[in-house]
């Protein structure tokens, strides 16, 4: 009764929720958010500098987040490389020399904060030639202008970057009286338009003044409350604002040191300077303003400009617009033959007369239609990771952001759950459920940002190494059973694998290697193939008449291993067959091929191992040693029982050792992968009524687990996947579910175009086969020739 009402209600939502209402549903969620984004652009100005430098907030204890816009935490090779032969001076007080020792320890950590605090402090890093100095002016005075006025000058070198601030020296020395804001105000306003010069050629920024914790203040201090700093800072923007008569004023505003000593000023020793963590924070930001826009870090995405279009990403939106334009047309004089065509009145009966026409659908409709399609598609793509329409945050993770999402789709994975079509081992519904919790599962370790704990990373390379196993297994037993190697079999697989991919290599500018995953089992399913295609070609019905065919497949095999450990034990040797032309252009990441000589010998024996389990299977099943019947254990009830244990122990074996890894390398090289996997095939298939059952919620995301894999990077993720991204500011769960739906049902529509165009592209017949693969390799030729003259004109 309770699976009848089930159906029955599942039935029903069906008719009013499908996957067709729910695209819809999401391509309206776009439009609305794109044309808000675009709104909010306009109104508060399109400058994530400002928004860098005025708000943010912080994410647990210690980490900032700007708003709409992710920021770069700097190592000390990369901050001298930014300041290169620059000179920054800070001046100003107590609070301003805090912020100069944590902004030169960001580029020399072992400096110390030592000497004559009222004095000023040079700094000098003779590697770099960068020059930082302190300038001890308390007050904003005579003396202070007259220190910026010598910069302003033409004959003396002004530094590249002013940072400058003070007010409670004055307030304190001054008892907090009255006169002495409107003298501030008085002194402030004769340096507005000294620093408004030297904001034409230098950066120049202004620190408003930090509260303070009144209880802590000691009694010669009493007299700075935050009433009174209120009053300087808006004294202060109310002037330099209003320098410039008819433009904006170019000095900046650094007002969010406000906002960080707002929620840690209580930390403080004395009430009045921040603690070391806010002061660490507060000068990260002021290094991430600067050199964001010279050195361009992809995690860095405040004050970076949109990146300039290249001319293969303007041909392939001249090529897009022209299919959406061709696809209209071609609507357009489809609809009016429809028309034509409409049932017409019988005037004698008063009866309508069908005229049944079944129009096919061509080959140029579906291709103009997926062409179309494709392009919106990628112009979505595009808005969201290239230009700045929408916005980036940080990952930030917590145990919470990780373990309950997956408990949640653990539950409606459990729920959503049906009959197989066939038992057997490793059955089409278990191997999509397999890849389909496994995406899931790997999707929520990327969005939560789990990958700095490292039990979490090592249970998450068991799913990336599972991932290969099934596609030795998959590809071997297609290969073993079918002996199809035929070239329409290897390219309909090749094209499935990588055409989103190429696309997005042309459309968002990144490297094929960029998307490790497809590349790595795109050489896998060609060392398979080329495996087992070669002479002698031994398949199971070759190998059913005689024994002595299964030692030459091991043989062959034993080859293959052989060359993988000499490979995986001989770097030179692999980069120089990865560095030849035009593989380099394929494997090269930051221009060498070390980034894929190491995702491929991290699981370098699975897909081996995926092989030799197909073989074994096979060859068992052959003989009927194993019961793959409805309800039936795989083996006799003792074997199956000793199995099943040792793969429980295997499993808490492994999350023992995970738990306890201590060293990322060192538990790479040990990782013990396809025991956990073996351990999972056993406890999923032995138990017969574990065969006869598959969630088909995971299964469903299983179909598209690639799509899924692929596209967050883009539309999920934020920055490549260093960030998130945001849809709906200020409500990160709210924005979770939009962006997470808009994500799955892109995902899902570019599955079914790969699909329609595979058809198309690659057809059955071998010399159309042939044509076509003469212009998709005369296509990439032309390819890598743009791409060539672009990386020329770049350097």
């Amino acid at each position: 009764m309770a699976a009848l009402a089930y159906n029955l209600g599942k039935r029903e939502i069906n008719h009013y929720f499908s996957v067709r209402s729910a695209k819809v549903l999401a391509l309206v969620a776009v439009l609305l958010l794109a044309a808000c984004h675009l709104a909010s652009r306009r109104y508060r100005g399109n400058d994530s500098c400002e928004y860098l430098l005025s708000s943010g907030r912080f994410l647990g204890e210690k980490v900032w987040q700007p708003h709409s816009c992710m920021m770069h935490k700097y190592k000390i090779s990369e901050a001298k490389n930014c300041l290169v032969d620059k000179h920054i001076a800070f001046i100003g007080d107590s609070r301003i020399r805090q912020l100069f020792y944590s902004f030169v320890k960001i580029i020399n950590p072992q400096f110390k904060e030592e000497g004559n605090k009222h004095e000023n402090i040079p700094f000098e890093d003779k590697t770099a030639s960068v020059k930082v100095d302190f300038l001890w002016h308390p007050e904003v005075n005579g003396s202070m202008k007259q220190c910026i006025k010598v910069w302003t000058e033409d004959s003396i070198a002004k530094p590249h970057v002013i940072v400058a601030g003070a007010a409670t020296w004055s307030i304190k020395i001054h008892n907090g009286s009255s006169e002495a804001l409107s003298q501030y105000k008085m002194n402030i306003t004769s340096i507005a338009p000294l620093l408004e010069k030297l904001a034409k050629t230098s950066d120049v920024y202004w620190v408003l003044q930090d509260p303070v914790y009144e209880d802590l203040l000691s009694e010669n201090r009493k007299m700075i409350t935050n009433e009174k700093i209120d009053a300087y800072n808006e004294a202060a923007v109310s002037i330099l604002n209003s320098s410039t008569r008819n433009s904006k004023s170019n000095v900046k505003m650094f007002s969010v040191s406000k906002l960080i000593a707002q929620e840690t000023i209580m930390e403080s020793l004395d009430g009045l300077h921040l603690p070391e963590s806010s002061r660490e924070t507060t000068a990260m930001i002021l290094m991430n303003v600067y050199c964001n826009k010279i050195l361009k870090p992809v995690d860095g995405s405040c004050c970076q400009p949109r990146p300039p279009v290249t001319l293969i990403q303007k041909l392939a939106a001249c090529f897009f617009t022209l299919s959406i334009i061709g696809y209209l047309i071609f609507y357009i004089i489809h609809r009016n033959a429809h028309r034509k065509n409409k049932p017409c009145t019988d005037l004698e009966s008063g009866e309508e007369k069908k005229n049944i026409i079944n129009t096919p659908v061509s080959s140029l409709e579906i291709l103009l239609q997926s062409f179309c399609k494709l392009g919106l598609i990628m112009a979505y793509f595009y808005m969201c990771d290239r230009a700045n329409l929408f916005m980036k945050e940080n990952k930030f993770y917590t145990h919470s952001s990780f373990f309950i999402p997956i408990i949640y789709i653990l539950v409606l994975g459990v729920f959503y759950n049906e009959n197989t079509k066939e038992t057997k081992v490793l059955n089409r519904e278990q191997t999509d459920e397999w890849k389909g919790w496994m995406q899931l599962v790997i999707l929520i370790y990327h969005i939560s940002g789990a990958s700095t704990f490292l039990p979490v990373y090592m249970h998450i390379r068991v799913l990336v190494a599972a991932y290969l196993f099934q596609t030795g297994y998959g590809h071997f037993s297609y290969f073993w059973i079918k002996g199809d190697f035929g070239i329409y079999r290897v390219c309909q697989v090749l094209f499935r694998l990588n055409f989103l991919v190429v696309v997005l290599c042309i459309v968002m500018d990144r490297p094929y290697q960029f998307y490790y995953f497809v590349p790595l089992v795109t050489v896998w399913f060609m060392v398979i193939y080329v495996t087992l295609a070669l002479w002698p070609q031994i398949i199971q019905k070759k190998a059913n008449g005689n024994c002595f065919w299964h030692f030459g497949l091991l043989l062959k095999l034993g080859f293959l291993l052989l060359f993988i450990c000499f490979l995986a034990y001989s770097q030179g040797a692999f980069e120089k067959i990865f560095s030849l032309w035009p593989l380099s252009k394929c494997f090269e990441l930051k221009g060498n091929v070390y980034e894929w000589w190491f995702r491929w010998r991290l699981d370098r024996y699975v897909v081996f191992h995926g092989m030799l389990f197909a073989f074994i299977y096979l060859a068992l099943q052959k003989r009927q040693i194993l019961s793959e019947g409805k309800g039936e254990p795989l083996f006799s009830n003792k074997i199956s029982n000793f199995l099943l244990f040792i793969s429980v122990v295997s499993f808490l074996t492994y999350s023992i050792w995970a738990s306890s890894c201590k060293n990322k390398a060192e538990c790479n090289e040990l990782h013990p992968s396809v025991s956990v996997i073996l351990a999972f095939i056993l406890i999923r298939n032995i138990p017969g009524y574990a065969r006869s059952v598959y969630s088909s919620f995971f299964a469903w995301f299983g179909k598209i687990s690639l799509e899924l894999f692929i596209c967050q990077y883009h539309i999920w993720l934020a920055a490549d996947t260093r960030g998130i991204l945001v849809l709906i500011p200020g409500n990160p769960m709210l924005n979770i579910i939009v962006s997470t739906f808009i994500f799955v049902c892109v995902a899902h529509e570019i599955s079914q175009i790969t699909n329609d165009l595979a058809q198309i592209i690659i057809p059955k017949d071998n010399s159309s086969l042939l044509k076509r693969l003469a212009c998709i390799a005369a296509f990439f030729c032309g390819l890598l020739i743009l791409s060539s003259i672009q990386d020329k004109s770049k350097h």
